[in-house]
């Protein structure tokens, strides 16, 4: 109890990772529990609290525990008040009516429509999706957020993992009211809209924002055409829909890719720009200088400078963390107070985990909130090192200045370290050395002149700023393409086990957020989570969604996939979970299957794989396979296999991955272990499929009558 009083100034921060970790309890239950024992758990923990008596350890620990329940419940709430139809099935040439509310330019063709459905034909109004997102390949001009459209689209439920432990898309899905995704070829066609059809005014905001983006966006490409023009678009408004894919990836390996989504960095640089300019304004006139306090004036400019540019950036998580901390900062200036920066970021995380506790799962949730983290806290230490030391002259400043940078970026990234080797597999290298290029060029060109680009634009004068920020994003650009391209920028890592990633993370928060000696604890925490994150058990086969993508580890440790078009994005995935830094192209290339037209035949541990393609192979491969895959179904007296993976099985429980096992007395491995998405998912809100509904021979009549 004695240490925690040392630390009493920092007890606050911890509620939000106490409440994070009633979110992450929530989320990693295989069962969806009762709105009543979420509720009921937090109104115990509540009366406890209540109980505990008076401070001490007891107390503490019953506070701690009340967090938890207040995460478990707010999770629990968020999923029932965002509950809306699904689609359990593929429908094409859906008749799909709406009203646009987000429009993304894509880099190659055609772009990406959210559409809030008001009919789809063929489904009930209580089986209708609230919303779609449709990739339309050809695209209408002047189409605008806040129109009704109608489009002929093929529609399929939000997709499901690529293999079990994967990236579960339904799930975000869910929390955005996301109950389809699909594509149309035909560019939508503009209508009224429906009879008695009225916008809220929350809406109606929200779709003139949505199209004031939009304008900025075209205004900005009018002047800068091409990828820079699409850079500058993303790092203003956060649309990021326009850069190809070969610069994201550049940037994502060099390790600037931090800077294309709008942060903290980019919130403090806006908003910290209105705030000086302000006050200098303000200073040249002495009559209003003498007379009231420039600085809170100045205050009051940057907190509506954050503010708008929150909204005109499109209020991604990190953007939202930024704003309410640097609000915080200005609100502690009109209030004659001191902000304390790690309060600031608890304060920020609290509220945004009690309005969206899903956000906790967000990857680039965790990695912004690690880099502040570690960024303060360092700044901490290094503050009362320094305290005393006198920076004089423009040598020592700006030798300052790009020490800062390094530093900035070193603490950055080994905090976000973890977390980007167990979401993506990959790690930068040369991330210091990109950032320390590319830094001062962001600091010192682009953000402000895309501020002066804002101020300017009311006036039609955007063509004054947008070249010389044109130049930075050049270079930027240019020095992300040199970085990647260095020998062994980008280091591919396999999957890590979670117990591993829990361990980093709880060691990390401990070393960052206490003050006191005893936050040293939290290194060897550290080191034992990185001790443990690799040799985690890899599938030797993992079969996809409908058994048209099939992988088999080969003798050298890598896998050997089928032919064929579909399957790409996948494929794509098991590679990276595996470490393994071939394309996809590659993998389908590799030698160890032995096809033709009727199935393929591979081997991995010494079990016969087969995988069939047509009927009048299934009863041979029965008989001499240990493992196949294929077939509508199971064939009856098909028992000679160790397992078997037909169709009707991998569509209703999606991809599995397969281990083969040693038996325990050392003979040949023939045990076979499987785990399938549905198995890993759970059953949950957002991996729940409505069943298809039965065609009658009169419905298929009236169907094709309406066609």
């Amino acid at each position: 109890m004695g240490r925690l009083e040392e630390e009493r100034a920092r007890w606050f921060v911890w509620l939000p990772v106490f409440v994070g970790i009633g979110i992450a309890l929530y989320f990693a239950l295989p069962v969806e529990p009762s709105l009543w024992a979420a509720m009921g758990g937090l109104a115990a923990a509540s009366a406890l609290f209540v109980a505990s008596g008076r401070p001490g350890l007891i107390r503490l620990a019953a506070l701690a525990l009340l967090a938890v329940a207040l995460g478990f419940a707010v999770s629990k709430a968020r999923t029932e008040w965002t509950r809306a139809p699904v689609l359990g099935h593929e429908m094409r040439f859906a008749d799909v009516r709406g009203i646009v509310e987000l429009i993304e330019p894509r880099a190659t063709r055609g772009e990406r429509l959210t559409i809030r459905v008001t009919s789809i034909r063929g489904l009930a109004a209580d089986a209708t999706p609230e919303r779609v997102r449709l990739w339309v390949l050809k695209t209408r001009a002047g189409l605008k957020p806040g129109d009704a459209v109608r489009l002929r689209a093929t529609l399929r439920p939000p997709p499901m993992p690529a293999l079990p432990g994967g990236y579960d898309f339904a799930r975000m899905a869910w929390f955005q009211g996301l109950g389809a995704t699909g594509y149309a070829l035909a560019a939508a066609e503009i209508e009224a809209p429906p009879i008695g059809y009225a916008e809220s005014v929350l809406r109606a905001v929200r779709l003139w924002l949505q199209r004031l983006r939009l304008d900025i966006g075209e205004r900005i490409r009018a002047v800068v055409p091409g990828e820079t023009g699409a850079i500058a678009v993303s790092l203003i408004t956060g649309e990021r829909g326009g850069i190809t894919d070969a610069t994201n990836d550049a940037y994502r390996d060099s390790g600037l890719i931090h800077i294309l989504s709008i942060s903290g960095l980019h919130m403090v640089i806006m908003a910290g720009a209105v705030f000086l300019s302000a006050r200098v304004l303000l200073a040249l006139f002495p009559a209003i200088a003498l007379r009231v306090s420039t600085k809170k004036w100045a205050a009051v400019a940057g907190l509506l400078g954050a503010t708008g540019y929150l909204l005109i950036s499109g209020a991604a998580i990190a953007t939202v963390r930024a704003f309410i901390m640097i609000s915080i900062m200005f609100i502690a200036i009109l209030l004659d107070r001191q902000a304390l920066a790690m309060r600031n970021v608890a304060l920020a995380a609290l509220l945004i985990l009690l309005v969206m506790p899903e956000s906790l799962l967000d990857p680039g949730f965790q990695m912004s909130f690690s880099a502040v983290i570690a960024l303060i806290a360092g700044y901490e230490l290094i503050r009362r090192r320094t305290e005393q030391t006198a920076f004089g002259g423009w040598g020592k400043l700006g030798a300052a200045f790009l020490g800062g940078i390094l530093l900035s970026t070193v603490i950055a990234s080994l905090a976000v370290a973890p977390i980007g080797v167990y979401h993506f597999h990959k790690s930068q290298q040369y991330a210091v050395l990109a950032n320390l290029i590319a830094g001062p060029a962001v600091n010192l060109v682009i953000m402000p002149a895309a501020l002066l680009t804002l101020v300017l634009m009311p006036f039609g004068l955007e063509w004054l700023a947008l070249p010389i920020m044109a130049l930075g994003i050049d270079f930027m650009t240019w020095t992300a393409y040199v970085v990647a391209a260095l020998p062994g920028a980008v280091g591919v890592i396999p999957e890590i086990r979670g117990s591993a990633f829990g361990l980093m993370i709880a060691g990390g928060l401990w070393l960052m957020l206490w003050q006191t000696r005893w936050r040293l604890w939290g290194l060897p925490v550290i080191v034992v989570g990185a001790l443990l994150a690799g040799g985690k058990e890899r599938p030797d086969i993992l079969v996809g969604r409908g058994g048209d993508l099939v992988a088999v580890r080969g003798p050298d440790g890598l896998l050997v996939a089928t032919h064929g078009s579909s399957g790409t994005f996948e494929l794509g995935r098991w590679l990276e979970h595996d470490g393994d830094a071939r394309t996809p192209r590659a993998a389908r290339e590799a030698r160890g299957l032995s096809c033709d037209g009727v199935g393929c035949l591979a081997e991995t541990k010494g079990l016969r794989v087969a995988i069939s393609r047509h009927p009048s192979a299934t009863a041979e491969d029965c008989a001499n396979a240990d493992i196949l895959v294929g077939g509508p179904r199971r064939p009856r007296g098909c028992d000679g296999p160790l397992a078997v993976f037909d169709r009707a099985a991998l569509r209703r429980d999606g991809a599995y991955a397969v281990y083969v096992q040693d038996n325990a007395d050392g003979d040949a491995a023939r045990s076979v272990r499987a785990e399938s998405v549905a198995a890993r998912r759970g059953v949950r809100p957002w991996t729940e499929r409505p069943e298809r509904p039965q065609r009658t021979r009169n419905s298929s009549r009236a169907r094709a009558a309406l066609q």
